[in-house]
């Protein structure tokens, strides 16, 4: 490579922020990771985060890049921003945060509010869609603001996701990507534009068209980066900023995934699989695609809302002896959770678990709790770990079938990305699962590199996403089903998983209206 050919990336997770340069190859020369405290929670159900402390955790991963890196400054043609979805930023005319970022886990709700009216109120009702438009309206951050704190509500100059916020704070422009667009806002996803003045969006949110910043597709020039901005990251002044997308976006082009008949599969904190389309496929009936990191394109999701966060979750509640064991044997406690999969036969001894330990609003149902049915006294907490891992994988496979069957195009393989991905027991578990050959990428790092590919294009090394992804991604390890295995997922899946909703929603019903819990 030569001088000015070297693409800056930079990839705001929930617990860390890594600045990454890549090469037009997809190599990656140099990273530095900086962890963060996720959020705090003031209340429960909580998450909030100063948005100052995203910024000055991007400046710092920079500034250690540059220390780490061989190379001199104009060797940089680019860079781009990619980022944990749906944080909500609020700012004043100068950019300055009026409250804390309202973090994607956030699950504070807006009750009582007055009923939409007008015509379409009757079309909802006509639609049966009551239940779905409540849930955005509830959810939605803007409409707490100006319910909660009304006086915040009207110093607002911009309401921003943190892409927005950040390309703020390296261009001194209040402007995002489409592809950043996911969360409840007056967004168009079907023609990648702020709804059109008559959209029902802007009847159930506070939010007029002014507080909103300019979108540009990805690919293209957000801005240069600023005087202020070089001071504190150490990126060169000037440096032109080109829009990427959503972290999830970006994991699929950086899988290498463009084609309808690629699934990516992201075993993240929330798991999903994604497919890219050049049509516009609701998932769900209401619930859109969400933008591509390809201008013009869908990406066709299904969520597991919780996902891998499980693993955590069951690593804390009970992984303490491994913890401990791993610590006297200077190792980490995930190569003992590994081996939990290699002592524990496929179908975990008959039991099944179902992952909705956090309710979907249409899928499987805001009622939805999570189930584990089976027990046995043969069963461990290896066993449990495992069920985990084939219950997410179950999971996602229905989101598979039901995306082909929206879609009209088969998945005939698959991408596997996110932190879940460096577990090879789970990647061969994955494929045995849906019964279709998975596939790891060259690269742990497909967010960053995604976004590094939409500055590719956006920068001319490249004249279309095609041959960006041709060069820049490549395939890893490749897992082969095993054939034996299928077929005994198969049958579970089918006869037990795929009953099992189906069969508790009523208990689920119940519970939720003795408890009040979920809301």
């Amino acid at each position: 490579m030569t001088t000015g050919e070297f693409i800056l990336s930079i990839d705001v997770g929930t617990q860390s922020i890594k600045a990454m340069i890549f090469d037009l190859l997809g190599k990656m020369h140099f990273k530095q990771q900086v962890p963060f405290e996720p959020y705090h929670s003031p209340k429960p159900g909580w998450a909030e985060q100063d948005p100052v402390l995203f910024w000055r955790t991007l400046c710092c991963a920079c500034t250690q890049l540059w220390k780490t890196s061989n190379l001199p400054k104009d060797a940089i043609a680019g860079m781009a921003l990619t980022t944990q979805r749906n944080t909500c930023v609020a700012v004043d005319r100068e950019g300055q945060p009026l409250l804390p970022a309202i973090v994607w886990p956030d699950q504070r709700k807006t009750h009582n509010l007055q009923p939409v009216r007008g015509p379409w109120k009757w079309i909802f009702n006509l639609l049966g869609q009551n239940e779905t438009i409540n849930y955005f309206r509830t959810e939605a951050e803007a409409n707490w603001i100006a319910v909660h704190k009304p006086d915040i509500w009207q110093r607002i100059h911009k309401l921003l996701l943190l892409s927005g916020y950040l390309t703020y704070k390296l261009t001194g422009r209040f402007v995002d990507s489409t592809g950043c667009q996911v969360g409840y806002l007056p967004f168009d996803y079907k023609r990648f534009r702020w709804a059109a003045s008559w959209s029902w969006k802007w009847r159930c949110l506070p939010t007029v068209l002014e507080m909103l910043p300019e979108l540009t597709p990805p690919g293209s020039i957000l801005g240069h980066i600023t005087s202020d901005a070089a001071a504190q990251t150490g990126i060169a002044k000037g440096l032109p900023v080109i829009a990427a997308a959503a972290d999830k976006a970006c994991e699929v082009i950086g899988s290498g995934a463009m084609e309808s008949s690629i699934g990516c599969l992201s075993y993240g904190t929330t798991a999903t699989i994604n497919v890219t389309h050049k049509c516009y496929v609701e998932p769900i009936k209401l619930l859109p695609p969400y933008p591509s990191a390809i201008p013009g394109r869908y990406t066709v999701e299904a969520q597991i809302y919780r996902g891998f966060w499980m693993v955590s979750w069951f690593k804390n509640e009970f992984g303490y002896p491994e913890k401990m064991q791993a610590g006297r044997q200077g190792i980490t406690p995930e190569t003992l959770f590994e081996s939990f999969l290699e002592d524990v036969p496929p179908c975990s001894m008959g039991l099944m678990l179902q992952p909705y330990w956090t309710p979907g609003v249409k899928f499987p149902g805001p009622e939805a709790k999570g189930a584990i049915i089976g027990f046995g006294d043969v069963h461990t907490r290896a066993h449990l770990y495992r069920a985990i891992l084939e219950g997410l994988a179950y999971a996602l496979r229905e989101g598979k079938e039901r995306i082909e069957k929206r879609g009209k195009i088969p998945i005939t393989s698959l991408r596997v990305s996110g932190g879940g991905s460096q577990s090879r027991a789970a990647c061969q578990l994955t494929a045995d699962v849906f019964g279709l050959a998975t596939v790891r990428p060259h690269i742990y790092e497909t967010a960053g590199l995604g976004a590094a590919i939409d500055a590719a294009v956006g920068l001319n090394f490249f004249s279309d996403f095609k041959s960006a992804i041709k060069s820049m991604t490549h395939i890893g390890e490749v897992y082969d089903p095993n054939p034996t295995v299928h077929r005994l997922y198969d049958e579970f899946y089918r006869e037990v998983y795929q009953k099992m909703y189906k069969l508790l929603k009523p208990l689920y019903k119940k519970i939720r209206s003795i408890t009040g819990y979920p809301e």
